[in-house]
Parts: structure tokens; C-alpha cells; sequence
């Protein structure tokens, strides 16, 4: 498992707190982030957010509702919004980190409790 891959799933399943996600994400190359904000816009696709969950997202984000990344993530269908945040431009990356992984933990926490939940083969879902 790639560092990124074990990082971002253990922000999403609360191993890790937001703050060190933050702080590890600025400590990154601005292309190592943009690397980062594509991978969680292919995992945001896998876990398929509901719109309540990326309104809730947003909400947990620390990210304010009119921001850029925010109003995106809201925007149906919501599965496909992670591609278009992370194309946006470099000063919004921070922003956007805090808007697509506090999404990402949320689905993701739905299908690990509903679609993966005894049967899951997923390395990223069984992480100790």
C-alpha cells in the first residue's frame, strides 16, 4: 500500500486526526498534493457520496459553504464533483484536501459499515 493510499484511509477512518492530514498534505510538493486531490477524487467515485453526505462533508470541512471546493462538492451528480475539485488551481488545494477527505469519510464509513461490512476484501478497509 502506497503511503498516500494508508494515510488518506486512515483520515477517513478516524486513525489519524484532520489536523495531521492537513499538516501532512501542506508538507507536500504542490504536485505531490495535486497527485493527492486526484486520488481522492477516484476514491470519492468509489465510495459514491450521497448528496447529504457531501453537504455533511462540507459542513465537517472547516471549508466556508461559498468557498470554491465546497460548492462543487454539493453539486450533483456527487460522485463526479471530486474530478472537477481537484483540477482546480493551485491556491485551492488546501481547501479542497479539507472538502473531498471529510466527504471521503463519510461514504466511505457508510460503505464500510453497509457494503463491506464481514465480507471485505478491500486493504484500505482493514486497516488495525
Amino acid at each position: 500500500m502506497r503511503e498516500s493510499e494508508r494515510i488518506l484511509n486512515e483520515l477517513a477512518q478516524g486513525m489519524l486526526e484532520p489536523e495531521d492530514g492537513v499538516s501532512w498534505f501542506s508538507d507536500l510538493s504542490e504536485d505531490e498534493q495535486k497527485d493527492v486531490l486526484r486520488e481522492l477524487a477516484r476514491y470519492i467515485m468509489q465510495a459514491h457520496p450521497t448528496l447529504d453526505e457531501a453537504r455533511t462533508g462540507v459542513a465537517h470541512s472547516g471549508v466556508k459553504p461559498a468557498e470554491t471546493p465546497a460548492v462543487l462538492m454539493v453539486r450533483e451528480p456527487v460522485m463526479y464533483q471530486g474530478g472537477q475539485i481537484a483540477g482546480l488551481p493551485s491556491y485551492e488545494y488546501m481547501k479542497a484536501f479539507r472538502v473531498l477527505i471529510s466527504t471521503f469519510s463519510i461514504a466511505d464509513t457508510r460503505r464500510r459499515e453497509t457494503e463491506c461490512r464481514g465480507q471485505c476484501g478491500h486493504s484500505w478497509h482493514n486497516l488495525t
